[in-house]
């Protein structure tokens, strides 16, 4: 099983955390354009594709740029029922974030990939591992308790997110996780 996640960035010029999760073992980098991470996916040949950002608008928004009154999803929704902190997809930096993250998942998907939208920061949550505001290194520490192997001291917040987002992918194909909101388009969450 080959599972690839990714802490996406909402521009090429800032570093997107990359992880290639094989068993428990992981192998992280930082990516920064489309094309790197469309060839390093092509490569690879995952089972499947997790990735930390928004793939979907909400029903009834034709576009990101549209002014509308619609800022959540269903699955946005749900997250902040249970308590979990979002950051609403129509709101200033998320607007590009959401706009490459739908381009990366048409491409993907129209090559056979299978994609799913993860959210790493809420997958921490619900794993009782600290998100990465609350240290870096205590982030590395708990996902090393989940069993993850080929973790450094010096991977940056992008790369344990990008490992976040696999274990989640993993998580998805063990039949160990669940689909908030849409089932076709929500976000993949481990199951409690």
């Amino acid at each position: 099983m080959i599972v690839v996640g990714i802490d996406l960035a909402g521009v090429e010029d800032r570093p997107s955390g990359f992880c290639v999760l094989e068993s428990m073992n992981a192998k992280t980098c930082l990516l920064y354009t489309d094309r790197e991470i469309l060839q390093k996916i092509r490569k690879l040949k995952p089972d499947v594709v997790a990735i930390d950002a928004p793939l979907s608008l909400p029903p009834g928004r034709t576009s990101i740029e549209e002014r509308t009154d619609i800022h959540l999803r269903e699955c946005d929704r749900e997250l902040l029922k249970r308590g979990i902190r979002i950051l609403p997809i129509t709101l200033g930096g998320m607007r590009k974030l959401t706009q490459r993250g739908i381009k990366l998942r048409s491409i993907l998907e129209a090559e056979g990939f299978t994609v799913i939208e993860v959210y790493p920061g809420g997958a921490q949550d619900v794993l009782g591992i600290p998100r990465k505001s609350k240290g870096r290194i205590l982030l590395l520490e708990g996902l090393k308790r989940l069993g993850i192997k080929g973790l450094r001291r010096e991977m940056s917040d992008h790369e344990l997110d990008a490992v976040t987002s696999a274990f989640v992918g993993k998580l998805f194909l063990e039949g160990k996780s669940e689909t908030l909101g849409d089932p076709k388009r929500g976000i993949v969450m481990p199951k409690v």
